[in-house]
């Protein structure tokens, strides 16, 4: 009887609120970021013209993990602006934007170079906030965009 006891109990408390339910087959799937100049036209954004990558503006939760595709026939970079709100009308990049760095979106962070086909490292959304990007070959294309995370 104690043991028939305790399994309801058990039971119950996994249904009350606040008990976590994990999702089977564990891990999450990273959402992508198509990196196309070709297919992917500007249009205008919060922070002003943006291209090349799509969606132009992603909205996206803090724990979200993201990952750029490119599926251009060219290479291209996804490089942070730090601490940008609007796009620089001049690119703000160094060589460094194409080497790969970063694993967190609040912090400095580049994919380095994509070639056609390639996928990027995943970035953690780590903190709220919007996050500007753009390709250190084809920002005045305009290759940029911005990434909302709340």
């Amino acid at each position: 009887m104690r043991a028939i006891l305790c399994i309801a109990l058990l039971s119950l408390t996994a249904c009350t609120n606040g008990g976590v339910m994990t999702p089977s087959g564990g891990g999450t799937q990273a959402q992508t970021i198509d990196v196309n100049l070709t297919l992917n036209p500007s249009s205008q954004t919060p922070a002003g013209t943006a291209g090349g990558y799509s969606p132009a503006v992603i909205n996206v939760a803090v724990g979200t993990m993201l990952r750029f595709v490119n599926s251009d026939g060219f290479a291209h970079t996804a490089t942070l602006i730090p601490g940008a709100t609007t796009f620089p009308a001049g690119s703000p990049y160094s060589a460094t934007a194409q080497t790969q760095s970063g694993s967190a979106l609040s912090q400095t962070w580049s994919t380095g170079n994509l070639a056609p086909g390639a996928s990027s490292q995943t970035l953690l959304v780590d903190r709220a906030g919007t996050y500007l990007y753009g390709c250190f070959y084809h920002y005045g294309g305009p290759m940029r965009a911005e990434i909302v995370a709340r």
